[in-house]
């Protein structure tokens, strides 16, 4: 059972906190409700340059790094499609310097030209190694393009290319934080050996003058449902054949979500699921064979990923009507009561394992608080799901007219 405390700032901050004896350190966490679906499509990767923008220094304090590692902390961040989350680790009794830290840059950066050169140069950089230089880097640009016609989700949070990045102006940024960057658009998590009453006395000095701000409005379009299949084919340097088949599903909070998110460990997760037992231990098709969800708080996608044994077109054929013929058995498969125990008890372990670091405990709340969740009933959602309830999401979800198959061959 964890332990919280909720209270909320004046000027719209979220504070939710955790009192971890077992430990001689702090966490601060700092969830912002931005992420690359509030970019402009024609200029994208905005919200993962401003992650880092937002360790180039604040208004009052030029060196942030300097001043956690003095303190003897550490601190980072990361951005998704739906969120930026920034966090901090110091001992106890260096609490306040975290606390300091995260309201200057809540306050504002110092948007400095030069940090602004410097940090577009790393992205670049970062995009270079990471979808140009590395095997199936590029894939997920192919499978969103695809995926989305009309929704932010169509790019990766990376951004659509190095060349968007080169033209953020100092403008551009200033723009995107005064918008986004709030404390009423965003929530305060804080876990370790911390009381409460410190906590609110932190907050409240801290943050508690931050001024709230009118946070620019989502007024993007809403993707509209897939009616037919699509197709596309992409290559590059790689050993093999990499095929992915993606279906849209509903968004986080709803029972598909938490139905798909079950059935894709029931498909895939470990040596006793489906695909492992089915498909790459039966067929000589596969060297690997993957089940997942994206995880997004908007309509997102379950995506059926494979790697073959054989690169060619037969071979391509093969893997795909073996696939599509294992999900028509799923969409009928009678799961036993046994079998979604054990997976929703593996589910529920890996939860609190996860939450036994006080620094994943302080972005579990962060993320629970946002979503207006209590952090011990997270399992709760999934205890109640029956097998008639993920045949039900399967038949909604593996629809043939709605599959996006990215084919990735090697390069010849």
């Amino acid at each position: 059972m964890i332990e919280t405390t909720r209270f909320e700032l004046s000027n719209g901050l979220r504070v939710v906190y955790n009192h971890d004896r077992n430990t001689a350190m702090v966490a601060v966490n700092v969830l912002y409700n931005v992420g690359a679906r509030d970019e402009d499509g024609d200029l994208t990767g905005l919200a993962h340059l401003f992650e880092h923008l937002m360790f180039g220094g604040s208004v009052n304090i030029p060196d942030f790094d300097g001043a956690i590692e003095r303190a003897g902390g550490k601190n980072n961040a990361w951005t998704s499609n739906d969120f930026t989350n920034f966090y901090d680790v110091v001992p106890a009794q260096n609490a306040e310097t975290a606390f300091w830290l995260e309201s200057d840059r809540m306050l504002s950066p110092s948007f400095s030209e030069r940090s602004l050169e410097v940090q577009r140069s790393v992205v670049t950089e970062e995009f270079k190694q990471q979808c140009l230089n590395r095997p199936y880097g590029d894939l997920s640009h192919y499978l969103r393009k695809m995926a989305y016609t009309v929704h932010p989700y169509g790019w990766p949070v990376i951004g659509k290319s190095p060349e968007h990045i080169a033209r953020v102006t100092g403008e551009d940024t200033r723009d995107f934080f005064f918008s986004h960057y709030a404390p009423n658009n965003a929530v305060l998590a804080v876990s370790g050996n911390i009381t409460a009453e410190e906590t609110r006395r932190l907050a409240e000095k801290w943050f508690g003058d931050i001024p709230r701000r009118e946070i620019r409005a989502r007024d993007y379009a809403q993707e509209p449902a897939q009616t037919s299949p699509r197709h596309a084919e992409a290559s590059g340097h790689v050993p093999q054949t990499d095929i992915t088949i993606a279906y849209p599903m509903e968004g986080y909070g709803t029972k598909q979500y938490y139905c798909a998110d079950l059935l894709t460990d029931l498909m895939a997760n470990g040596e006793s699921s489906i695909f492992y037992r089915e498909l790459l231990m039966e067929t000589d098709l596969f060297t690997s064979v993957d089940a997942s969800i994206i995880g997004s708080e908007e309509p997102g996608l379950l995506m059926l990923n494979m790697r073959l044994r054989e690169n060619g077109a037969d071979n391509e054929r093969r893997a795909i009507e073996t696939v599509n013929a294992k999900v028509e058995d799923i969409m009928t498969r009678d799961f036993s009561e046994r079998q979604l125990t054990r997976a929703i008890n593996r589910m529920e372990s890996a939860m609190t394992f996860n939450n036994v670091s006080y620094l994943a405990k302080a972005q579990a709340l962060a993320m629970c608080e946002y979503h207006n969740e209590d952090i011990n009933g997270a399992i709760s959602n999934y205890r109640v799901l029956t097998a008639d309830d993920l045949r039900e999401a399967a038949r909604g979800i593996f629809c043939q007219e709605r599959a996006n198959t990215l084919i990735y061959r090697p390069a010849k």
